[in-house]
């Protein structure tokens, strides 16, 4: 009975950012990547998008997009291996809302609400966000967030319409 809790699989739902190098290249690195992870594997992805930065305006303009991804780890481990390869492709964390190479964020673990000192999920900052939602709605506009108990794609529509208008990108497939 062990063995079948050991593997068991949860969808969890992860925001893609970059603002610095090649940022479309930065991102397909970095789904490649998690594609790697033990006992994961990146179901779909959202539409990339342009949208501009939040908290300190004065950066390049950042792509971002949402990522399925089934994986065995718990929680804490899967931030410790988003974290490590945020690491690997240089990021590195000084001050807040500085540009990255790569910002990887769990948005949803399942339908679990996780509070600890290391990790919040549902990201809490995920219903203020176009950037994120705007992806999100892409892959699950029906899921109920559950901290919130709203529909991603309701908690889109009570955004202002300024956290909306973000650059849908025509990309190749992943």
């Amino acid at each position: 009975m062990k063995q079948a809790a050991e593997n068991k699989k949860t969808k969890s739902y992860v925001g893609l950012g970059s603002n610095l190098g090649n940022r479309l290249g930065n991102i397909r690195f970095a789904l490649a990547a998690m594609g790697q992870m033990p006992g994961s594997s990146v179901l779909r992805m959202s539409a990339v998008y342009e949208t501009e930065p939040v908290g300190n305006a004065d950066q390049p303009k950042f792509l971002n997009a949402a990522v399925e991804l089934e994986t065995s780890l718990d929680p804490a481990v899967l931030l410790k291996s988003l974290q490590r390869i945020e690491h690997h492709m240089g990021r590195v964390r000084q001050v807040k809302w500085e540009p990255r190479v790569i910002d990887l964020d769990i948005l949803f673990f399942g339908s679990q609400v996780i509070d600890t000192p290391e990790l919040k999920v549902p990201h809490p900052e995920l219903s203020l966000r176009g950037f994120v939602l705007v992806p999100l709605c892409d892959l699950i506009p029906e899921f109920e967030d559950p901290a919130s108990r709203q529909k991603v794609k309701v908690l889109l529509k009570k955004l202002p319409r300024s956290q909306k208008d973000i650059i849908k990108l025509e990309t190749a497939n992943f």
